[in-house]
């Protein structure tokens, strides 16, 4: 089948975020399976797209809110209650209903449409509608906005999350209407959906790239433990201040944290033995100088990318519950800990064994195998038309 790939963001070369990945891994899987996969979309500065020859740009857009200004925030949220929609959604007004039909046109004939998250098909639906379709729902994105609203500070802010929250649901629940199968990425999605059968719905298994990761190899850590981040977004953002506070004041004065990724401005506050690198060259490096990797979710939906990309290169991890949502195989290298003192025990008595020369790495080839099988298969599932 020709199906084309709907998305806020088109699958880009170098996949950063989360989003980035799972969008690049989705739409690769489906080509594997011997569809004809074109992409429509918008294309985020510095990026390349996956696949250029298949790839129909509907221009450059940033849509992340910390790296515009107050202006272009303004005039989000000026669209988003023009047009009746959350704010993630209006921003795909930066394109006519006009340049939606012309580019679809363009790629005729189409067979059906991967509908990608809430914001491009939600944005445009009453188009979008009239083709066979997929929706890739990549989290609940109403619960999503209603825990950030339950933790927003001030009125305006809290008001906002709520308004988008109503939203969202109600999109949510119409894509799920007009497609004809669901993909979610955690179990737990299914229901909250309202999709729960499995002539309705079906996980997807996730890994970082269709192909498999590289051979474990001998790794000389420089922290004792680290993770890496977007933490502008506010799920990521509630794991990281529950860590520094919660945490990181139960652990030993010499335990040495590192913290890469954008956190949108000044770093929150941390001892000295926390170390904020902002951007680094490589996250994969980065993260391999880390004796274990903190997976430290508290909130939202979907599924934790870098939760399968640790386990997919066998580092050793202590996990929040939240962190492991999605995952039906937890390798034996990774400490389930909710509580704040078992989560900090867990990571003193893993850094300690890895300062005492234990290996506590493993061959993250096996996890990513049974991960990229269960994609495919999910995935076959779902686009029997």
């Amino acid at each position: 089948m020709h199906l084309v790939f709907i998305s806020s963001l088109v699958p880009v070369a170098a996949p950063a975020s989360g989003y980035d990945i799972a969008n690049r891994v989705i739409a690769d899987a489906a080509r594997r399976l011997g569809h004809k996969v074109s992409v429509l979309g918008f294309l985020q500065p510095g990026h390349q797209p996956a696949h250029p020859d298949e790839t129909r740009l509907l221009g450059t857009l940033e849509v992340t809110n910390a790296r515009v200004g107050k202006l272009q925030k303004a005039l989000w949220l000026k669209d988003a209650f023009v047009h009746g929609e959350p704010v993630s959604v209006a921003k795909m007004h930066a394109v006519t209903s006009s340049g939606i039909r012309s580019a679809l046109v363009e790629l005729e004939p189409v067979d059906g449409l991967i509908l990608n998250s809430v914001q491009l098909p939600g944005a445009f639906r009453e188009i979008f509608e009239a083709y066979r379709s997929v929706f890739v729902a990549h989290n609940v994105e109403a619960r999503s906005a209603a825990d950030n609203a339950a933790n927003a500070e001030g009125w305006v802010t809290r008001f906002l999350f709520r308004r988008d929250s109503r939203l969202l649901a109600e999109l949510e629940t119409s894509l799920c209407t007009i497609a004809d199968h669901v993909f979610t990425l955690a179990e737990a999605d299914r229901a909250a959906l309202g999709v729960a059968g499995d002539d309705r719905s079906t996980v997807l298994p996730l890994v970082t790239s269709v192909l498999p990761p590289e051979p474990q190899a001998a790794r000389a850590p420089v922290y004792d433990a680290g993770m890496i981040g977007s933490w502008t977004w506010a799920a990521n953002r509630a794991g990281l201040d529950w860590f520094l506070e919660q945490i990181v004041p139960r652990l030993p004065a010499d335990f040495r944290i590192a913290i890469a990724g954008d956190t949108g401005g000044e770093p929150p506050a941390a001892p000295d033995t926390v170390s904020f690198l902002g951007r680094v060259p490589d996250a994969r490096d980065f993260v391999r100088s880390c004796r274990v990797v903190p997976l430290i979710s508290q909130t939202g939906t979907g599924v934790q990318l870098k939760t399968i990309e640790t386990f997919e290169m066998g580092l050793p991890s202590v996990a929040t519950r939240s962190a492991l949502r999605g995952i039906s195989v937890q390798p034996d290298n990774c400490v389930l800990a909710d509580d704040a003192d078992d989560f900090a025990r867990a990571l003193v008595d893993m850094v300690g064994r890895s300062r005492d020369g234990q290996e506590l790495d493993r061959d993250g080839r096996a996890f990513h195998a049974l991960q990229l099988e269960g994609l495919m298969d999910a995935l076959k599932q779902g686009l029997q038309w």
